[in-house]
């Protein structure tokens, strides 16, 4: 699961964990000695997990060998006796420590960050259809450039009553750069420390059998925004805008038809969601905004899985410069394309090579505005890459692995646990 901000920063999703690593028009890579030791220690600390992953779990650690062997066998898939993580999480009650490095220039071009997910299945008597399961996850980031932040999510139902709810809390300074054409310089980045503990929490009860929900969204951030550079700002930014507070209701109706959360195989989700800031919200802007995201999923062959999606957002009257909706695809730098509204068009194919390893390719589109009045005069940007992926968690569908991606002028890679396309 991670934590990002709605357009770039200011509502909490929950979604299965997804780091950006993007390379690409690197600008404020430094050579210093202290980021190799930061990343020497960075490295150690992943090997250290990942070489002892049965230690992250509830159970007593001074258990005999016998039973060490035995929890060992607890990493092994019943089935192929391949790695997996089900009954660890099942039956330890552990969880996937997910260590992860980040490379994004956006946030100085090196960091790191540790989230442990732990999720727990849910079966009710009586009723057939899936059912997700509890999820409550940690996370803790620190990049070369100062930032850092740390939080807690938890994503859970009560399926009797047909309730889904999600809560997140955030606590961060991050160091992030913004792009900005201006006449006669073209494209140029502008660095700006953003301290804020944005908090999120949203309720949906479900209205019929199709899966339909109705549900509310409540989050809100005050942020401390300074510049980190000389020039001055952007023509578009005023200094209202670096110390401010965010109070967001949101309305959103959604229908999810997918046959799990993480790693779809089949079937469709939609979302609908209206969000609305003002005075009466206690919000110090005057803004609304509307998303609307669409994915689905089918086989074309039984190891051919076939994904498309589409995801339009649109932003009225004014809202800071740090909430306006940027494109997110992989292969471009976050908040790079913004816009008042924009428009991605992705599709992802996965083949899988066995029970276990699948190869992908996906290849996408996007477009950003500034106008209210014609799309088609806005940016334009195509991404491509490729990847794979390793079913770490059977009994969950879980598959985590590594995209590549190259935009216009751009690469980046991505570590993926759960699907790209999750919000």
């Amino acid at each position: 699961m991670n934590c990002i901000y709605s357009g770039t920063f200011a509502t909490l999703h929950l979604r299965p964990v997804e780091v950006i690593l993007i390379f690409g028009r690197v600008e404020h890579h430094s050579q210093r000695l202290w980021q190799s030791k930061v990343f020497k220690i960075l490295i150690l600390v992943c090997a250290a997990i990942l070489t002892s992953l049965p230690v992250f779990s509830q159970s007593d650690t001074s258990q005999k060998k016998s039973k060490k062997e035995s929890m060992m066998s607890m990493m092994r898939d019943t089935l192929d006796g391949r790695l997996d993580f089900s009954r660890f999480l099942i039956d330890m009650h552990g969880f996937i420590p997910v260590p992860m490095i980040i490379t994004e220039p956006a946030l100085g071009g090196f960091g790191g960050v540790l989230a442990p997910v732990f999720m727990k299945q849910k079966k009710v008597e009586g009723y057939d259809g899936y059912i997700p399961p509890d999820i409550t996850a940690a996370v803790a980031l620190l990049t070369v450039n100062g930032s850092y932040g740390f939080g807690a999510f938890r994503m859970g139902s009560f399926p009797k009553k047909g309730i889904k709810y999600r809560i997140g809390i955030l606590s961060s300074s991050l160091n992030i750069n913004f792009y900005r054409t201006l006449p006669n310089l073209g494209e140029k980045s502008f660095l700006f420390n953003f301290k804020t503990t944005p908090v999120f929490l949203s309720v949906s009860k479900k209205i019929d059998r199709r899966n339909l929900y109705l549900g509310l969204t409540y989050a809100y951030a005050y942020t401390k925004v300074s510049a980190e550079f000389s020039e001055a700002l952007p023509p578009d930014i005023s200094l209202g805008e670096l110390d401010s507070r965010v109070s967001t209701f949101g309305l959103f109706t959604e229908v999810d038809k997918r046959d799990n959360i993480f790693t779809p195989d089949k079937g469709y989700f939609i979302h609908l969601e209206g969000k609305f800031n003002g005075s009466w919200t206690g919000s110090d802007y005057d803004y609304q905004r509307i998303d609307l995201p669409f994915n689905v999923f089918f086989p074309i062959r039984r190891n051919w899985i076939s994904g498309f999606r589409v995801e339009v957002n649109h932003v009225f009257n004014d809202p800071p410069f740090y909430l306006l909706p940027s494109l997110r695809m992989r292969g471009i730098p976050a908040a790079r394309y913004q816009g008042r509204t924009t428009v991605a068009f992705e599709t992802e194919q996965r083949y899988d090579l066995d029970g276990r390893w699948s190869v992908l390719g996906f290849l996408g589109y996007g477009i950003t505005s500034f106008s209210d009045e014609s799309i088609a005069e806005g940016s334009e940007v195509v991404t491509f890459g490729t990847g794979f992926r390793y079913l770490i968690a059977r009994a969950f569908k879980v598959r985590a692995g590594i995209d590549v991606a190259w935009g216009p002028d751009s690469f980046g890679w991505y570590i993926v646990f759960g699907h790209n396309w999750n919000r």
